[in-house]
């Protein structure tokens, strides 16, 4: 007896988590876990991960079904959050803190780089040799001539 595959049989095989419902402006792609395999490879309650998400901790994305569906970047999220609080004994209010705090390091981060590029741009435009050599010192050497100035009495 032959079997006929259907458009819906088709898509049942692909597993969920390989067709998550995206919000607009969401990056497409990587792989997408379900909060149960999550939880069993952190060994814990998936409770706890909704607990998580309640306390804004995190925001995993949901599938067409509304199921929640963790991204890579949920799951390395979720390894600090775990890190805080196992480890260290830091309660959901500090953890709250310090992932606030890292996220501002990484926007200033961002902007002071942003602000030395512009400045190599304005200033090392076509002396890219001695940027770079600066950049590399650790002590920063000044070009400029030492002028020796005697008081007048």
């Amino acid at each position: 007896m032959k079997r006929r595959t259907t458009a819906k049989t088709r898509t049942q095989t692909r597993p969920r988590a390989e067709r998550p419902r995206r919000a607009a402006g969401e990056k497409s792609g990587g792989n997408f876990y379900h909060i149960s395999s999550v939880a069993a490879r952190f060994n814990i309650h998936p409770q706890t991960l909704r607990l998580y998400e309640r306390e804004g901790l995190l925001k995993p994305s949901r599938s067409c079904g509304n199921t929640r569906l963790y991204s890579e970047e949920d799951v390395r999220r979720l390894e600090i959050i775990l890190n805080l609080v196992r480890d260290l004994g830091v309660n959901l209010a500090g953890v709250e803190v310090v992932l606030n705090m890292r996220a501002k390091m990484e926007r200033i981060e961002v902007e002071v780089q942003a602000f030395l590029e512009s400045f190599r741009r304005e200033f090392f435009s076509g002396r890219e040799e001695e940027f770079e050599a600066r950049k590399r010192s650790l002590v920063p050497v000044s070009s400029a001539k030492i002028v020796k100035v005697e008081k007048a009495d």
